[in-house]
């Protein structure tokens, strides 16, 4: 198992995240509501360690 370089960049709602190879995805996160520009998933953070997602429908073009 190798070593991974992941790096996070904040910019107030957005949130860059890279890799060694560049920029991966960005994320925008207001409150306890996020999406991610790379799964295209709507996230819920829910109290305590559970959180709901919603992942865009494969099924659609």
């Amino acid at each position: 198992m190798g070593l991974m370089f992941r790096k996070r960049k904040r910019f107030g709602p957005l949130v860059f995240n890279f890799t060694e190879n560049g920029m991966s995805s960005w994320t925008i996160k207001v409150g306890r509501w996020s999406w991610n520009s790379r799964s295209r998933a709507h996230r819920y953070d829910l109290p305590g360690p559970m959180s709901w997602k919603q992942d865009k429908d494969k099924s659609k073009s």
